[in-house]
C-alpha cells in the first residue's frame, strides 16, 4: 500500500478501492490459495495490500515453500506483512524487513529482523545483505519515489540469488507528481525503469546501449496492475534451430 513517512495519502484519482466490512467478508468467504487465506485470517499487526496482489504472490512465491528461503521486504510500515511472511513460509524461512521509520524496529517479532536506514543508501543495503545472506525474494514496498527503487534495484538485483525474484509494488505510483515525484510517461519512474529493462532485454536484437541487466541476468519481467515481479536467470546469446526434412 502506498505511503510516505508516517502517514496514507488519498489518491489524486476518485475511485472507490477500500472494501467496506461486508465486502470484506465476501473476499474472505471467496479466498483461493494458502496465502489469500492466511491474509484473511490473520490477526496480528495491521496489513495492508491490494486483493490482487494476494493470487500474483502465490503464483511467483509457491516456489520457495518448504525451503530456507531468505526474502528481504522494502518498508515494514506496522509491521503485519512480516508476520503473514513468516507464516506463509514457516520457521526455515530467514526474513528481514528495512524502513527508515525508527518505529518500525519494535514492530517486528524475532525470529523476523528489522533494520532501519533509507532505501536510497547503498551502503546499508549492502550491510543488511551482508547479515542476511543472498536473498532469494526482494520485495520493494519501500518510498514509491523513482530514484529510490532504482538505487534499491541497482543495487540489491547484482546480490539477489539465480532463481530468484524482484517484485516492486504499487506502480500506479509511479503516474502520481504530487507525492511520488510520477507522471505519465515521466523518466526517472519505476514504470520508465521497467521499459528500459524491456528494450534490454531484447538487446540481442538491436544496437543500442542497455542501462539495466535485462540481457544478461532478466529472464522474465511479468508486468500486472501496479505490480511487477523479475526473475533472475543466468542467460545466454539466443539461438534458432530448425528441424525437419522439407527445404
Amino acid at each position: 500500500m502506498w505511503r510516505a513517512g508516517r502517514r496514507h495519502f488519498a489518491p489524486p484519482v476518485r475511485l472507490k478501492w477500500e472494501v467496506t466490512p461486508e465486502e470484506k467478508e465476501v473476499f474472505a468467504n471467496q479466498a483461493r490459495g494458502d496465502l489469500a487465506k492466511l491474509f484473511f485470517r490473520h490477526h496480528g499487526r495491521n496489513v495492508y495490500k491490494w486483493m490482487h496482489y494476494l493470487e500474483i504472490y502465490e503464483r511467483h512465491f509457491a516456489q520457495f515453500l518448504n525451503t530456507p528461503v531468505k526474502m528481504l521486504e522494502i518498508g515494514v510500515f506496522k509491521g503485519g506483512s512480516l508476520e503473514m511472511w513468516r507464516e506463509y513460509f514457516g520457521d526455515d524461512a530467514t526474513i528481514f524487513g528495512i524502513d527508515i521509520d525508527p518505529d518500525c524496529a519494535n514492530r517486528v517479532r524475532p525470529p523476523n529482523q528489522v533494520r532501519i536506514g533509507s532505501q536510497d543508501d547503498p551502503g546499508f543495503l549492502r550491510s543488511v545483505i551482508s547479515e542476511m545472506g543472498a536473498p532469494d525474494i526482494i520485495l520493494d514496498d519501500g518510498s514509491h519515489i523513482g530514484r529510490h527503487q532504482r538505487t534499491s534495484f541497482d543495487t540489491l538485483f547484482p546480490m539477489l540469488k539465480y532463481g530468484g525474484v524482484y517484485v516492486i509494488e504499487d506502480l500506479h505510483t509511479s503516474y502520481w507528481k504530487k507525492w511520488f515525484k510520477g507522471g505519465y510517461r515521466r523518466s526517472g519512474t519505476a514504470v520508465a525503469h521497467i521499459k528500459e529493462m524491456i528494450d534490454d532485454l531484447h538487446a540481442w536484437y538491436h544496437n543500442h546501449p542497455t542501462t539495466t541487466p535485462a540481457k544478461d541476468e532478466i529472464g522474465a519481467i511479468h508486468i500486472y496492475d501496479s505490480i511487477v515481479v523479475i526473475e533472475k536467470r543466468q542467460k545466454h546469446q539466443p539461438v534458432h534451430i530448425r528441424f525437419g526434412s522439407e527445404p
